[in-house]
């Protein structure tokens, strides 16, 4: 079964670990992302592994080969289980990151960002496109040569991607809600089970779940949807 990833999109340590506390055994993933990192993140990183959870670091390195490779081997130092590269960073850039990485990581390939929709993908590139996942498809070849572990898509890209990457990687859908959740800034989203059905292995939501009255019972429906 898939399994729920939480992402720590808070301000603090302090205000993240909380949230950790208040989930308990309801959540084994959380991924620290930009904002959080920034503020709080070695000691964020640190608390979660004493915790004993796993940890996604989803920073979406893109930068030169050697400062990609450096980044991963810093994060599987510090206890992270899996952390997010942008394709578009291409071959070297990749080839160098997975090479560093020792086995000790699991690196995921960012394409296409669930944020954005045809037109704004379009305007990135210089360039019509019609079909986004033609698009993460294109970029998901360009990871594939050079031995990444998986990749984060939309659900609505996710079974194209499974079909071209094999059955060996693990497929990352962000945009999770239920479908009575307010998608906010998120264009292509996605139920639990539409997510799963989709061939995800791990689903990320956020603030569903972080902005919740009681975040536990929110990440047990969630965890139930799965079930049904």
């Amino acid at each position: 079964m898939a399994e729920l990833i939480v992402a720590l999109d808070l301000a603090t340590a302090r205000a993240a670990l909380e949230l950790v506390d208040r989930l308990g055994d309801v959540v084994r993933w959380y991924k620290v992302g930009p904002v959080l990192h920034v503020a709080d993140g070695p000691a964020v990183v640190r608390g979660l592994t004493e915790r004993g959870k796993a940890v996604f670091l989803d920073l979406k390195w893109h930068d030169i080969p050697n400062t990609v490779a450096g980044a991963g081997e810093a994060a599987a130092d510090a206890g992270v289980a899996m952390a997010t590269v942008h394709l578009t960073g291409g071959p070297r850039m990749l080839e160098s990151a997975a090479g560093a990485r020792r086995g000790r990581i699991a690196l995921t390939g960012v394409g296409v960002l669930t944020s954005l929709d045809a037109a704004e993908f379009g305007a990135v590139l210089g360039r019509p496109v019609a079909d986004l996942a033609q698009e993460q498809q294109r970029l998901v070849r360009l990871g594939m040569a050079t031995g990444l572990d998986g990749y984060v898509t939309a659900a609505a890209e996710a079974r194209a991607v499974r079909s071209l990457a094999g059955a060996g990687v693990a497929i990352v859908v962000p945009g999770i809600r239920r479908a009575t959740d307010a998608v906010q800034d998120q264009v292509r989203t996605a139920t639990p089970r539409e997510a799963a059905a989709a061939g995800a292995d791990y689903l990320v939501v956020g603030r569903p779940v972080t902005r919740a009255a009681d975040p536990a019972a929110e990440a047990r429906a969630l965890v139930e949807d799965l079930r049904r």
